[in-house]
């Protein structure tokens, strides 16, 4: 007798939109289970939020170091063992925090980061070469509700595993999580498609490929965009359970709101259809200015602690609309052809953010108490809010034959 698998079971054991968002899930996982213990670790080791914020800042740094190597990589080795190579570095990285000394804190901080980075270039021109292009708005809320689950696990149990087990623990459990995700990638068995790893007689010189994007308003606007929710991500994870654990709290009750504003990632699919619904340019303008209004109201309140999180969770709820967009008006935008340097130019966003951040942040701290992150942050948040006006109306709405509808020609001004 022929048994057959279930569908959705057949979804996750091919290339698609399923599979590759459950990756992401799986190395999201690995990522999340140490997140809120890394700021707190550093807090320990350094003792105030200014040096913290002065060693994420000098990490970044090799952030964008492993972001300029990416397409040199792609062009040498297949991307496959691009994404391999990543996935070690990931586990490696908690393995050498595992000392718990300064010197390897930092030597994980850097394995981390460029692990990353690495394998969120690979993943994003997999998705590429595997979704339509007229699947993106309804593949990517999926893909990060999966992200969402992980992430709502992940800090909670991490942070548990630290108090009742050894921090170690939660060590270990992430680099074991790093190497699933890793063989579940061979399984896959994705394909390489050859237009996007060649350059074909382009120049491997990262300056232009810069030069080319930086000269297309669109792609511009959508960079912007991402290091705005990048930003607000680095605040949220870093120095709100920094803001925690000085206000006299456990590190679980700093994981547990990881977790519960990680968590809310769950109702990015109502999202996408709301995104479809009304498109791009709205959704970046609401949310922004809600997330920006309540994040700069947490600052307003940090003397009753309590109040400050349950507004700062609330401005999470805002940022997971934004996250519906996500890479979406750059996936929209950018020509075939230029894909893979494209991509590599847009995935900058992460070490713009992971830079700007920290820079801005330790000169802020060395003026005012910690809620004033809070408050810099929301203000930028306001200003992005503003900045989306200039999105196309069209961009990401459905039409009413359930296709995605998206102008021919974006005006440049766009």
């Amino acid at each position: 007798m022929d048994v057959r698998r279930p569908v959705w079971l057949q979804r996750f054991q091919a290339p698609g939109a399923e599979s590759l968002a459950g990756l992401f899930a799986m190395e999201c996982l690995a990522r999340s289970t140490v997140v809120s213990l890394i700021p707190i670790e550093a807090l320990r080791l350094l003792g105030n939020a200014q040096s913290v914020s002065v060693l994420f800042l000098v990490v970044s740094f090799a952030g964008l170091a492993a972001t300029l190597t990416v397409p040199w990589l792609v062009r040498k080795l297949a991307r496959r063992w691009v994404y391999t190579l990543g996935a070690l570095m990931l586990a490696g990285a908690t393995l050498s925090m595992m000392a718990g000394s300064f010197p390897f804190l930092v030597l994980g901080l850097i394995l981390r980061i460029g692990a990353v980075i690495t394998m969120t270039v690979c993943l994003s021109l997999y998705i590429l070469d595997h979704v339509s292009r007229t699947e993106y708005t309804r593949a990517e809320p999926i893909r990060l509700m999966y992200a969402g689950v992980a992430w709502m696990i992940g800090p909670t149990l991490g942070a548990w595993l630290a108090d009742a087990v050894d921090i170690r623990a939660a060590y270990a459990l992430s680099s074991v999580s790093a190497l699933v995700c890793l063989a579940y990638f061979w399984r896959l068995r994705l394909r390489d498609t050859e237009t996007l790893t060649v350059f074909q007689g382009r120049s491997p010189n990262p300056v232009r490929h810069f030069a080319r994007f930086f000269r297309q308003p669109r792609l511009v606007f959508a960079w912007v965009a991402a290091v705005g929710r990048y930003v607000w991500w680095v605040m949220f994870f870093v120095y709100v359970p920094i803001y925690v654990v000085e206000s006299g709290y456990s590190k679980i009750l700093a994981g547990a709101l990881i977790s519960i504003g990680s968590g809310f990632l769950i109702f990015l699919p109502l999202f996408g259809r709301v995104v479809r619904r009304f498109g791009i340019r709205r959704i970046l303008r609401v949310g922004f200015f809600v997330s920006g209004v309540l994040t700069a109201g947490a600052s307003l309140l940090a003397g009753w602690p309590w109040l400050a999180i349950v507004v700062l969770l609330a401005s999470t709820l805002a940022m997971v609309s934004l996250d519906a967009v996500a890479n979406l008006p750059f996936m929209l935008l950018v020509r075939r052809g230029e894909r893979t340097e494209m991509t590599t130019v847009y995935s900058t966003y992460r070490d713009c953010g992971e830079i700007c951040a920290p820079a801005f942040f330790s000169v802020l701290l060395a003026f005012a108490a910690l809620p004033a992150v809070f408050a810099a942050t929301g203000a930028l948040m306001l200003g992005l809010s503003l900045l989306s006006r200039t999105v196309h109306p069209r961009l990401g709405r459905s039409d009413p034959h359930g296709g995605d509808e998206m102008p021919a020609r974006v005006p440049a001004s766009s």
